[in-house]
């Protein structure tokens, strides 16, 4: 059973490169909230020796030197070139798996292995065509190989963005295995990778070959899994609806030390309407809140602080009042006066389908379908009008906020506000 693994080239700095065709070429990152750490590098970067996650004040001499320009990230084009990007790659198969911002696999039962060549470079067109985004294509049995065949399409030119596992003859398939690390593995991070190397297992060569049972008693049943799907068994499936989280974090760093209670209550009820409202949007309901605040660790010539409080509802909800109402429970009984906080944080626990909540005895059922009414409307307005349109009053209204991310160099939102739609100018 073939399946297609689409990924999108440097996809942050692609979708800036859409709007600005200037940046073609240049070295260019994307940085992390308040502009703190490289979170995507254009190809030029990587060239340059830049590691994802560096902090942006250690490379700012290298960027002088070498030209390197910073964009602020900006989430709301990503997803938004996200949804496009998935939505014109849902016509080629009926059984899509979205597995991350950026990537998506694609079932191809049935599809001739001559054919799966031309779908994918048809594929790849299209994205290029229709939105501007580079991307590479991996073909292959199993999820775990197309990962490679993926791989192998980006950085291998005469693959051209395209590459089909059983189009490559089983020589030339060993010693590309021989010559990638193991660490290449869809699903090996840091820590497996260290202690595969300690027993020997150096390269995905030295991996698929090696015993799945002994590996599964060793590592895990995953282990097993990625050693049976190398050699080509099919063992993870494709998941077509993606499952519901079972928590949902929202929490920023601060653009500015924040020291008021006040500013600290406005961040946090913050967090709470977009983690609720992502709550609802996956039909889900919590049984508790945790909120959490901090100081800056690294400067440590502050007084340092942090707290976290969990506060468990009487009656799983997802009704961002009730929410409200924990956070600044949690928030007052955190709160320490003289402290510079540098970060606050919240975390919907104990998440279930909504459906399977069992009622309340002595509730008010009429109560509760008003609340559910007005969640309900209050989402139909700001996914109509604009994101936190309506919001909590205990949010404050002053705009912007003084403690708000900095994002000095964000572009547009040219994909979802008419106002920054990009203009071209005739000469």
């Amino acid at each position: 059973m073939p399946i297609a693994l689409i990924d999108a080239n440097n996809f942050y700095v692609s979708c800036e490169r859409v709007f600005r065709p200037d940046l073609e070429g240049k070295p260019v990152v994307v940085l992390s909230n308040n502009d703190g750490c490289v979170v995507a590098r254009s190809a030029e970067v990587k060239a340059l020796g830049v590691a994802m996650g560096v902090p942006w004040f250690q490379i700012k001499k290298l960027a002088q030197k070498e030209g390197i320009i910073a964009l602020s990230s900006n989430y709301t084009l990503y997803a938004d070139m996200s949804q496009r990007m998935m939505t014109i790659l849902s016509d080629f198969s009926p059984i899509q798996e979205v597995y991350s911002i950026d990537e998506c696999f694609l079932d191809l039962h049935g599809v001739a292995p001559e054919q799966c060549r031309q779908i994918g470079q048809t594929a790849r067109q299209r994205i290029r065509q229709w939105l501007g985004l580079p991307v590479g294509v991996g073909i292959a049995p199993t999820k775990t190989l197309a990962k490679l065949a993926n791989h192998l399409a980006k950085k291998q030119p005469e693959y051209a963005g395209v590459c089909v596992w059983e189009e490559i003859p089983e020589q030339k398939q060993a010693e590309i295995l021989q010559q990638l690390p193991v660490t290449e593995v869809w699903g090996i991070g840091r820590q497996w990778g260290k202690r595969l190397q300690e027993i020997g297992i150096l390269t995905v060569w030295d991996l698929q070959n090696a015993d799945p049972r002994p590996m599964r008693q060793r590592f895990s049943i995953l282990m097993e899994r990625m050693i049976r799907e190398l050699r080509g068994e099919s063992c993870i499936a494709m998941e077509e609806v993606a499952l519901p989280k079972q928590e949902i974090q929202s929490s920023r760093s601060f653009g500015r030390p924040v020291k008021t209670m006040e500013e600290l209550g406005e961040a946090i009820s913050i967090y709470i309407a977009r983690a609720t409202s992502k709550l609802r949007r996956q039909n889900s309901v919590a049984a508790a809140l945790r909120v959490y605040i901090r100081t800056n660790p690294f400067q440590t010539s502050l007084p340092q602080y942090q707290a976290a409080r969990t506060v468990v509802l009487s009656q799983p909800s997802q009704d961002t009042r009730i929410f409200l109402h924990a956070g600044k429970l949690a928030l007052t009984q955190m709160y320490r006066e003289g402290f510079a906080y540098a970060k606050a944080g919240v975390h919907l626990l104990e998440i279930s389908s909504a459906q399977s909540v069992q009622a309340d005895l002595f509730g008010d059922a009429e109560a509760e379908s008003r609340a559910n009414h007005l969640m309900a409307t209050l989402d139909q307005i700001n996914a109509r009008f604009g994101k936190s349109i309506v919001q909590p009053g205990i949010a404050g209204w002053q705009e912007p906020r003084g403690w708000a991310m900095k994002r000095g160099n964000k572009s547009p939102a040219y994909t979802t506000r008419w106002a920054e739609l990009a203009r071209v100018t005739l000469k």
